[in-house]
């Protein structure tokens, strides 16, 4: 599948704003110790999706009825859907100058994941979080996300890379005063 950028503009994935809150406290500690020690972007950008992966659980299965949607109230809270996970993933990559951006597919409902460029090229990364049955890694080299699309099913890998997160995902996180009640509310297509 061809990516293809919203904007021609490079920065615009590495701009900060009310979501993507890299210029927060939070953030940039997260950051900085995430940046100890490793040795390049690419080093960094794998340990920021093997932080988020797995130590922000994701709400749904871990049973955590609060819905988070700001990239620093992921990391302080601690949980989040696949949606504000890749949230929390692109304000830490971000806010290391790696551009990032919002990606998604769709099930049943929309999954949300992020795309990051390296290498002259957008490489999807799906920070969901593992379990019984989900593998998702960091790559470079082919697609290690957490579901594979069945295009038989109707279901398809949306295109189009957004330097902001879709307005009917980030609505439908606003509104939701629990997540089951986000769940009614999820967006079934873009």
């Amino acid at each position: 599948m061809e990516l293809i950028q919203e904007t021609n503009d490079l920065s615009a994935y590495l701009a900060a704003d009310e979501v993507v809150d890299h210029h927060h406290p939070l953030v940039r500690e997260t950051a900085g110790r995430l940046a100890e020690g490793v040795a390049d972007s690419y080093a960094y950008a794998r340990a920021a999706f093997e932080f988020v992966r797995d130590t922000i659980p994701h709400s749904a299965d871990s049973g955590d009825l609060r819905v988070t949607w700001r990239a620093s109230d992921v990391l302080e809270r601690r949980t989040g859907i696949c949606y504000a996970k890749a949230h929390a993933l692109a304000a830490l990559l971000r806010a290391e100058d790696i551009p990032t951006a919002f990606c998604y597919q769709r099930f049943g409902e929309v999954h949300g994941l992020v795309a990051v460029r390296f290498r002259g090229a957008w490489h999807r990364q799906d920070p969901r979080g593992n379990k019984p049955g989900v593998d998702a890694q960091f790559s470079l080299d082919g697609e290690r996300l957490a579901f594979a699309t069945d295009p038989e099913s109707n279901e398809l890998d949306y295109p189009v890379l957004y330097a902001e997160p879709h307005p009917a995902v980030l609505g439908a996180l606003k509104a939701a005063p629990d997540r089951p009640s986000l769940w009614r509310t999820l967006p079934t297509a873009l």
